[in-house]
Parts: C-alpha cells; sequence; structure tokens
C-alpha cells in the first residue's frame, strides 16, 4: 500500500475529518481537523511525511475577529 493510503486509511479508522489538497509538485497534503486543533500532513514524492500542528481553543467569537486576522494578513 502506498504511504498515501496508508496514513489516509488511518485517519479514517480514527474518524478524523480531512482535506487532501496538492500546494508543491512533489507532495500530497492532507489537512485534519480534530477537537482543538489542525494537523497538516504532507506526503512527499518519496515516501517521507512531514506534520504540523496548530494547536488553539474553539471559542467562537463575532465577525470582528475576521477583520483583525485579515488586517493582520496585510
Amino acid at each position: 500500500m502506498s504511504k498515501v493510503f496508508e496514513v489516509l486509511r488511518r485517519l479514517d479508522d480514527a474518524k478524523v475529518h480531512y482535506f487532501i489538497g496538492r500546494y508543491r509538485p512533489n507532495t500530497i497534503d492532507i489537512t485534519a481537523t480534530v477537537v482543538g486543533e489542525r494537523v497538516e500532513i504532507s506526503i512527499f514524492e518519496d515516501g517521507h511525511v512531514e506534520v504540523s500542528r496548530f494547536v488553539g481553543n474553539e471559542d467562537v467569537l463575532d465577525e470582528e475577529v475576521l477583520d483583525e486576522i485579515l488586517k493582520e494578513e496585510r
């Protein structure tokens, strides 16, 4: 089984929601969401895997927060 399908099967077995994307020519990227964090998984053409975790709270905030975030990005 390829590394991509191995990782997808592990996520499926754990019932973790994810999106698959392709942002670089030599990777397949998976963005998974679990309570309190986002996980970015990059599977490279050579089969190695890199994982980044983004941990935070899940407070529900009003729309003004979106304006703050976008202002910081400019």
